[in-house]
């Protein structure tokens, strides 16, 4: 009965689409969502906590987050001319963005990419469309891109800087090619630019057209749910229409600014993450019959040989490590393993657990 009444009153795209599911990771080491896996000093909980003491759950949020809003400038240097849009999670941010456009709008974005780019735009019933990667080095392929930006005229351009699940930066003059050569807006995906030494930033005075989003959950908060947008403060005036009432709540917006506010021991764990990402790619280097692909982020993407990534995805999970199996997409992502870069001895329990894989004899 359910299934008839959906199939009659929900729009087709809905229906055609499947859920966004996340693996199971109970008693299993968790390297397959690019979380931060250090926990904050105990000195540094004691302090939070006490901090959150007086928060007035009682009521309802400051609807602008303005200190929150006013941490996220300084940490990542928002010039002051920049609005800014706060989100639940970078997410939010992209549904916003994609229901602020009209109906028959194209979307554009490399592929392959953030899933939810696609995702979301199919929800709202919109045009979508993905233009591959080169094969080789994942790079952008600019004349496909330029063709795409000319034929298809689309309203919005995702670009991930790094790229997600690929882990590689894109060339920054290939992407400011494309900011100019649009006439729609262009977004700038930067969730991983604590690992990355690069930013667009400071280009937003320069072009009107440019939108960047971050989030704080690579940073080491991902449970806080917590993103947002940079750009032309007359776009986000028009964006902030759309956006619930009171999409941050009170406790991440405390517990936010308070990170914020005392990152010394974030950006240490990054530089740690930073490291250890090092140290996994020359291990990893060592291991026959394996691609390992350059990485601005904090994982990394292997593709595998002669032995199915199936198989390894399936003989690592038996030894209690999870990783991310992207070799369902197909593609260019066929026999693609993503590793998310964990504390050391994750690292090497995943090392480990990876010999015996590749050598089950």
């Amino acid at each position: 009965m359910s299934n008839s009444i959906a199939n009659r009153l929900f729009r087709p795209e809905i229906l055609a689409m499947s859920a966004y599911k996340v693996a199971d990771a109970k008693n299993l080491i968790k390297l397959d969502a690019m979380e931060n896996p250090y926990s904050w000093p105990e000195a540094i909980k004691t302090e939070w906590l006490a901090s959150l003491k007086d928060c007035p759950v009682n009521r309802y949020p400051d609807p602008e987050a303005q200190a929150l809003a006013s941490a996220l400038r300084d940490s990542n240097q928002i010039p002051e001319q920049s609005g800014l849009l706060l989100g639940n999670g970078s997410d939010e941010i992209i549904q916003i963005l994609l229901m602020a456009l009209q109906a028959d709008a194209c979307v554009l974005a490399p592929e392959p990419g953030f899933v939810m780019y696609k995702q979301v735009a199919h929800s709202l019933g919109l045009r979508y469309i993905g233009v591959p990667l080169l094969a080789e080095s994942f790079d952008l392929d600019m004349p496909a891109m330029l063709a795409a930006i000319e034929n298809q005229q689309p309203a919005l351009i995702f670009l991930a800087y790094p790229n997600n699940p690929t882990g590689n930066l894109f060339k920054a003059d290939d992407i400011l090619t494309i900011i100019k050569a649009s006439k729609g807006l262009v977004v700038v995906d930067e969730a991983y630019a604590p690992f990355a030494d690069a930013s667009f930033i400071d280009q937003l005075g320069n072009y009107q057209n440019l939108l960047v989003m971050r989030t704080v959950s690579k940073l080491g908060l991902a449970g806080l749910r917590l993103g947002f947008l940079a750009g032309s403060p007359a776009l986000i005036t028009e964006l902030n229409k759309i956006r619930l009432p009171y999409n941050i709540n009170s406790l991440t917006q405390a517990t936010a600014t308070f990170a914020l506010n005392h990152s010394d021991f974030l950006l240490q764990q990054t530089e740690q993450i930073r490291q250890q990402r090092l140290l996994m790619i020359n291990a990893l280097s060592t291991f026959k019959n394996l691609s390992i692909y350059p990485s601005a982020a904090n994982f990394i993407l292997i593709r595998t040989h002669q032995i199915s990534a199936d198989q390894v995805f399936i003989s690592l999970k038996n030894q209690g490590v999870l990783i991310k199996n992207l070799s369902p997409q197909g593609g260019l992502l066929s026999n693609c393993l993503r590793i998310t870069i964990g504390t050391a001895d994750e690292n090497q329990s995943f090392l480990n657990a990876l010999t015996l894989a590749l050598d089950p004899s």
